[in-house]
């Protein structure tokens, strides 16, 4: 399926204001006229920002425990097989299957593997390393990192309409209004 708006080379527009309650407030009154394809810019972390565009969930915990059951069931089958099938010793008389011997590698397993699937869970979550985004085609969007604040809807949400969406965000009360290119 082909979306109509990125035929044209828009990424979508972009609303600069330059006080975090304007650009929360314009978030929230965004997401509340029914565009869920949007996103924010700030200078620094801005919780009620994040809330107001709709991002409640995070899959980094998620992939982190994945992760961390993969790496301990994977520590203690190894074991098993080593102990039980592979190569079985019987020291002192215990038993092949001496679980708890194995549980200190299976808990260094579970962390490594857990702290390893949430570095790269999160950076492929993040769609990173991206080198280039087309925000930064926009000019003034480089003062994000001073002192303003960027909200932007994508043309590829089903309510945007390049002249519809543009009025829309001027009626919100930015400083400017950026079409982004792709």
């Amino acid at each position: 399926m082909t979306d109509k708006n990125n035929d044209t080379g828009i990424y979508g527009l972009m609303a600069e204001f330059d006080n975090v309650n304007d650009a929360v407030v314009a978030a929230r009154r965004t997401y509340g006229a029914g565009y869920r394809k949007l996103d924010a810019y700030s200078p620094f972390p801005v919780e009620e920002l994040s809330e107001a565009i709709g991002f409640h969930k995070n899959g980094v915990a998620l992939v982190c425990l994945v992760g961390g059951l993969l790496g301990g069931s994977a520590a203690f089958s190894f074991q098993w097989w080593i102990n039980n099938i592979a190569y079985p010793v019987n020291i002192a008389g215990r038993p092949f299957n001496s679980w708890p011997s194995f549980i200190i590698v299976t808990f260094e397993m579970t962390i490594l593997f857990s702290g390893l699937s949430a570095v790269f869970g999160m950076l492929a979550l993040n769609g990173l390393p991206m080198p280039y985004h087309p925000v930064f085609n926009v000019p003034r969007f480089e003062s994000v990192t001073r002192n303003h604040f960027f909200l932007i809807i994508f043309s590829t949400d089903k309510n945007y309409d390049p002249a519809g969406t543009r009025q829309f965000l001027e009626g919100l009360g930015p400083i400017s209004v950026s079409e982004v290119p792709s």
